[in-house]
């Protein structure tokens, strides 16, 4: 199932986590997740799916196979009305594991946990994303 790959389980990854990655990485990670939300919000697919990973693009090896799949699967990523950025743990050098809140187009609170692998050009891209819905949220 295609659903799958966003769908895998993060939790592990999180309780492994050894450091907090540096500012500079934390930043360019976020930078990687408000660029492909802003870019899903406007519909914008060739962009949204620019900051996906090999492994993502594996996957779904087109613009429409993969807003396919946001779509049908991950309302709230697609077409948040807010979102914000939470914890974020570096799990090993050059990958990194951000939540992000949001407010979904059914007005209900999500969290979204992106998986981000930095590039052998020194990007970040996104290698995975789960999400769950919440009814309460803490950063």
């Amino acid at each position: 199932m295609r659903r799958a790959f966003f769908a895998f389980a993060v939790i592990p990854f999180i309780l492994v986590s050894s450091a907090f990655a540096g500012d500079a990485e934390i930043k360019a990670a976020q930078s990687v997740i408000d660029g492909q939300l802003k870019a899903l919000i406007a519909n914008d697919g060739a962009t949204a799916y620019s900051f996906a990973a090999p492994n993502v693009k594996r996957i779904f090896p087109t613009v429409d196979a993969f807003m396919n799949m946001v779509t049908n699967g991950y309302p709230p990523v697609r077409k948040p009305q807010t979102y914000s950025f939470g914890k974020v743990e570096e799990t090993a050098p050059g990958s990194i594991v951000q939540q992000v809140l949001i407010v979904g187009p059914d007005g209900k609170d999500y969290e979204a946990v992106y998986t981000l692998q930095q590039q052998p050009d020194g990007t970040f891209q996104i290698t995975g994303c789960s999400l769950r819905a919440s009814n309460s949220l803490s950063t």
